[in-house]
């Protein structure tokens, strides 16, 4: 037995007594209200989920069970996705063991690569993605259990196996992908003597003579790794998951999700506005010129990407990881600079605008040009490195969720038609 699985084997059964107790005690008492633009406004701010592995203050951003991300930043992946499932650091020793579990796990089918390689040459890479981990679906060790008949209470143990077969291949699947759809030259083993951002990073192909983009790509990693369940492709994944279907399903659905461009897409999208900014003024503007492109951008109805966030009500932690990383390594980057300067300007132009609730940078401000500093200049690619990323909480929110026995999601609809009534006799 891993000793993953062996920690949290022992952390089942204290916590689904806890959950039963705490449901038979307070079961009926109301944690939140929904009024009609809730209701029509994407359930903005209604409590009806439980996720355990993180969750996001608004004057704090994300805190993984429990630590704030800002005492995370030097911590690797393999770390985060241990914390994230039994709620502690591991040792030296149990991230050794993940790790080794991560290598037992690995390897891509051939048979995937033959589907990516049919797919139309100018396939999205996240569809490729997507559809690569779906197509490993059939390899399910919870279908298979669940076919054979198994106990409820037993549902997450084949459900860990195919989380950790799902997050071993990720990396070499992810890079492979990136050299296919980018005509990069043939897919690059992995090594089985680095860790996994390690790993990734060395799989891509870029230049990293130093070993700074590894560096950034084990930061990366971990600081997307989870936030809270009601983002998109948590939900997704959760509300997916909920009905039984397998990992592979589940995580595919979720990032199915984190493609749309309100959700994954936005670290392109910032990187696209610095780049026509330093096009416009033919290199790093000053702060005076950013001021009044960003008056531009507003006055022509767009918004200044990058800026604002549905949760926080700060600066995204996450940004703060990855400005103080450019300034250690990205100082003298045109590029750098200008998302620097964009943090110096923006926020006190935002402010002048009352309707606006949050006029500081969340995560994807500044990610995208630090990739763009290191060689992956590939816009459409970003979300692919969120989502290997992002698998992690996905997955360790179902391993939680079935450990427990988390009933099927299905809240309740209306039609418009009710809601008018229903003011009106009511209100």
């Amino acid at each position: 037995m891993s000793k993953l699985k062996d920690k949290f084997t022992g952390l089942i059964q204290p916590m689904r007594d806890d959950i039963r107790a705490f449901i038979k005690e307070h079961g009926d008492k109301q944690v939140s209200t929904v009024n009609v633009k809730q209701v029509y406004g994407g359930m903005r701010g209604v409590r009806a989920m439980v996720c355990d592995t993180s969750n996001v203050p608004p004057d704090k951003g994300l805190v993984v069970r429990g630590i704030p991300l800002k005492e995370l930043f030097d911590t690797w992946p393999e770390d985060i996705f241990w914390l994230l499932c039994t709620g502690e650091l591991p040792s030296d020793d149990e991230r050794k063991d993940l790790q080794d579990e991560y290598k037992k796990y690995a390897g891509v089918p051939d048979y995937v690569w033959k589907v990516l390689e049919a797919m139309p040459k100018d396939s999205h890479p996240m569809c490729m993605l997507d559809t690569a981990i779906l197509a490993m679906e059939g390899e399910s060790k919870y279908r298979a259990r669940y076919a054979e008949g198994m106990k409820k209470e037993d549902y997450w143990e084949p459900t860990m196996e195919d989380c950790m077969r799902i997050l071993a291949i990720l990396p070499e699947l992810a890079a492979g992908i990136y050299r296919l759809r980018y005509n990069k030259g043939p897919r690059i083993a992995p090594d089985p003597n680095l860790d996994w951002g390690a790993s990734y990073a060395q799989m891509l192909g870029l230049k990293d003579p130093d070993g700074i983009f590894a560096k950034l790509m084990r930061m990366y990693l971990t600081l997307h790794c989870d936030h809270e369940g009601g983002n998109v492709s948590a939900h997704a994944c959760h509300c997916i998951g909920s009905a039984l279907s397998d990992p592979y399903y589940a995580v595919s659905g979720g990032l199915n999700g984190l493609a749309g461009p309100l959700h994954g897409l936005a670290n392109q999208e910032c990187l696209k506005w610095v780049i026509e900014v330093m096009d416009k003024f033919g290199g790093a503007p000053t702060k005076e010129q950013l001021e009044k492109f960003a008056w531009d951008t507003l006055k022509a109805g767009k918004v200044v990407p990058g800026y604002g966030h549905a949760v926080l009500r700060i600066t995204d932690p996450r940004f703060d990881a990855f400005l103080a990383f450019g300034k250690k390594y990205c100082a003298d980057d045109p590029v750098f600079q200008t998302v620097s300067n964009v943090f110096d300007t923006v926020p006190g132009v935002l402010r002048q605008i009352k309707k606006i609730a949050d006029p500081w940078p969340n995560v994807d401000a500044g990610s995208g040009a630090l990739l763009y500093k290191f060689g992956l200049k590939e816009f459409e690619y970003y979300t692919v490195l969120f989502s290997v990323s992002r698998a992690m909480g996905m997955c360790s929110q179902l391993i939680v969720s079935r450990a427990w026995g988390e009933p099927i999601e299905r809240p309740k609809s209306s039609t418009t038609e009710w809601l008018k009534k229903f003011v009106a006799d009511n209100y």
